[in-house]
Parts: structure tokens; C-alpha cells; sequence
């Protein structure tokens, strides 16, 4: 079942009516993050996003493994030290509670929501399908700003990459659905720092009308409308099956300051230059 409703997903983002905002949110604002988190230059990034410290910022911690998080659980002090004050939290481990006008009824006043990190398909099994999903992609079309770090990075692709249950080494699992943000996507994340670089290409083989999304750790991208701009300190790489680098190759590297276009995927180099990458060959994979 989850396999089938995330490919009709996929068919309605390409052939739906939808077809001028191809990929990213109408409105609003993605903050895409790769993990670790080490580099406060990113969350002051997503705080001024989200309207900055007087943003009602709701942070939902359901990828992690405890049963309960409650209003002060220390994972927002992160957020406070960048100078947040309005932090709430928002979590249950009950289809039925999500799926209730009381719990997802606390993001309609919200300005940003955060995901954060843990397994992407704890996430999916609470939240999909459910008042709350619904309350995420309303807060997106008011303007607002969804950001989300490792497993709050891939849950916003429409394939959920290494969402299987048994563990986070198996990339293509029993979990194949996020929440579709970022429509045709599949977003991995600690890229570099877990030498994942070559993972995502057992998924973009299988689905090729997908696009590979990898983000390293202290990374993010900024995603308005159908583009995203990179920030941070490390890379992101891009799988796209129609393009290939130098004698085959089948990802490219995206450093802090490249701009992609993600409706035409076409990449061009940072502020002061703005010319297309080098060596991109655009043909099917071999």
C-alpha cells in the first residue's frame, strides 16, 4: 500500500495541474538540513526564515526514540541559544491523536515548524495521511517555513530514503513515503561524513523519475519556489538520470553558493560568477 500511494503521489506532481510549480511549494519556504548542525550560521539561517526571535516556531521531535517529549525537553536549547522564545512542542506517537483537530490545530497560528532529527519513518508512520500533514502544507501555503535536519531533511522528499524499520543502512526499505514537499525527490543526508555519496544511485536506478537530493552534514539548502540555494560547509550532490559528469559519472558536487533549478535541473555556480557547472553532460545514465 505504501508503495502504491507514494507512486500515485509522483503521477499527480508530473501530469497533476500543477505543472508551473513543478517541484518545490507554491509558497513558503523549505530549510533542508544535512545533519550535525554544528554551525550556528545555519540556525540563525532557518530562525530568519521563520520570522526571527519572536517567531512562533513549533518543533516536532517524533523521528527520535523516547516515547514522550515534553515542553522542556533540551532539545530546544539549541533554539533558544540563537535567541528563539517562542518554542513549542509538538509530538505523539498516536495515528488517531494527529489525525485530531486539538493537536494539529497548534500549527495553524505557527510562523516555521522544525523536524528534527532520528529515524524519517517514525515520522511518517504518525504523521502521513493525517490532520497534521495537512496542517504542515497549510503552513506552507501561507507563507510559512518547514526546516528539518536528517531525518527531518528526508522526510520532506517524496521517496523516503533508508526508511525501513530494521535499520538506516537499508536505503530502499518498508518505508518508501515522506511527505512530498519537494515533489520527484529522494533527500539523503550526512552525506560525506558517513560516505554515502554512492547510496542514493540504487535509488535513482530504480525510480528514475526521481531526483537524487544528498546533503552532507553542516549543509542545508534554502528551497523558494523550484530552486534552492546551498549554504553551509560542505557539500550537496545532485543524481540526476539525465545527466552525467566527466566518463559516466552519475552525481555532481553543489558547494555553499550554487543556486539548482530544480524544475529545469540545471545547476549554476555562486554569487559573482552565476555560470553553469563544468563538465555536466546532459544524457541518460549508461
Amino acid at each position: 500500500m505504501r508503495s502504491t500511494a507514494w507512486i500515485l503521489i509522483l503521477a499527480l506532481g508530473v501530469a497533476g495541474p500543477m505543472q508551473a510549480q513543478a517541484v518545490g511549494p507554491v509558497r513558503g519556504t523549505l530549510f533542508v538540513a544535512g545533519g550535525g548542525m554544528r554551525d550556528p550560521g545555519l540556525g540563525r539561517t532557518f530562525l530568519e526564515l521563520a520570522g526571527g526571535s519572536d517567531a512562533r516556531i513549533v518543533v516536532i521531535p517524533t523521528a527520535g526514540e523516547n516515547a514522550d517529549y515534553t515542553q522542556e525537553w533540551d532539545g530546544l536549547d539549541a533554539f533558544r541559544a540563537l535567541g528563539a522564545v517562542n518554542l513549542v512542542v509538538l509530538h505523539t506517537r498516536d495515528r488517531r491523536v494527529a489525525d485530531s483537530d486539538a493537536f494539529a490545530g497548534t500549527l495553524r497560528d505557527a510562523d516555521a515548524v522544525w523536524l528534527a532529527g532520528g529515524r524519517q519513518w517514525r515520522l511518517a508512520d504518525v504523521y502521513l495521511g493525517t490532520a497534521t500533514e495537512r496542517e504542515l502544507r497549510a503552513l506552507l501555503a501561507r507563507g510559512g517555513t518547514v526546516g528539518g535536519s536528517s531525518a527531518g531533511a528526508t522526510i520532506q522528499g517524496s521517496y523516503l530514503v533508508r526508511g525501513d524499520t530494521r535499520g538506516n543502512t537499508v536505503v530502499m526499505g518498508d518505508h518508501e513515503e515522506g511527505f512530498g514537499f519537494l515533489v520527484n525527490t529522494a533527500i539523503d543526508q550526512h552525506l560525506l561524513r558517513r560516505n554515502r555519496q554512492f547510496d542514493l544511485i540504487e535509488v535513482i536506478e530504480a525510480h528514475p523519475e526521481l531526483l537524487g537530493i544528498g546533503i552532507d552534514e553542516n549543509t542545508a539548502i534554502v528551497v523558494r519556489g523550484d530552486s534552492f540555494d546551498v549554504i553551509g560547509n560542505g557539500y550537496v550532490a545532485i543524481y540526476d538520470p539525465h545527466t552525467t559528469v566527466g566518463n559516466g559519472g552519475r552525481f555532481y558536487f553543489l558547494a555553499p553558493g550554487d543556486r539548482f533549478d530544480l524544475a529545469h535541473r540545471t545547476a549554476r555556480r555562486g554569487p559573482g560568477t552565476g555560470r553553469p557547472l563544468d563538465g555536466l553532460t546532459h544524457q541518460e545514465w549508461p
